[in-house]
């Protein structure tokens, strides 16, 4: 940890919640102001959305070459409930990769990792259970917190078909997000706490909660500036007794 900055924040919610919107504001923000003001230096994203998006493309070109698909079914699940646990391991092995090469980057570096779970597929207790001990050491949490019925509305409604591949415009059909997203366990997991540590594999990790109900993302600018800069600031207070 350096003496003013994250080493990692995990960026977790249900879908369309904010967390692309809020890793594009800060990308967005002048990288003084953004040190300063949210504790945030150099932006490595690491978002398992394209590593998902891989497996389906991959797969439907075994399908067209006649081979049986690997990961997902033709109507567009996981084969197999383990294949979510391998996106978080494949989220820390990308982070242990880059890691490598953080040194020569002029400024100091804050990962960004970024993933979505629900009840249905292990919830956020499963998830966290298989980051690596040393993303975890580094790590604090942000939970951007929206209802079903909001995620649903903005999955909609960012839905571009035309790119269903990219970060930003990416969406679900609204019966996958009924069956994956409907229920999620992070109330459980916190205990309703708004802010906090939770301990994962025997790891104090600080959390808090970014209330996102009224949608301030989506507009952005200085008034999800400053709910950001006030959640993140909070944030660093734990972190920085962790």
């Amino acid at each position: 940890m350096t003496d003013s900055l994250f080493d990692v924040i995990i960026l977790i919610a249900r879908p369309a919640a904010g967390k692309s919107e809020i890793i594009h504001f800060l990308k967005n923000t002048p990288p003084d102001q953004r040190q300063a003001r949210f504790h945030v230096g150099a932006i490595d994203e690491i978002d398992d959305f394209p590593m998902l998006w891989t497996w389906f493309e991959e797969d439907d070109l075994l399908a067209q070459m006649g081979h049986q698909r690997l990961h997902t079914t033709p109507d567009g699940s996981f084969r197999w409930l383990y294949l979510w646990d391998v996106l978080i391991r494949r989220i820390a092995l990308e982070y242990h990769k880059r890691l490598r090469d953080y040194s020569s980057i002029a400024q100091p570096v804050t990962a960004l990792v970024e993933f979505a779970r629900g009840k249905q597929h292990g919830g956020f207790r499963r998830a966290l259970k298989h980051l690596s001990p040393e993303l975890l050491s580094k790590a604090a949490i942000l939970y951007i917190n929206v209802s079903y019925n909001e995620s649903l509305r903005k999955n909609r409604r960012r839905f571009n078909p035309n790119r269903p591949d990219s970060i930003l415009e990416h969406g679900l059909s609204d019966e996958k997000m009924q069956q994956l997203y409907a229920e999620v366990d992070w109330s459980e997991l916190t205990r309703g706490k708004p802010a906090g540590f939770l301990t994962i594999q025997d790891i104090r990790v600080p959390f808090v909660v970014f209330e996102n109900e009224d949608d301030v993302t989506t507009p952005g600018g200085e008034f999800l500036g400053l709910r950001l800069e006030t959640t993140l600031t909070k944030l660093w207070q734990l972190y920085s007794k962790a």
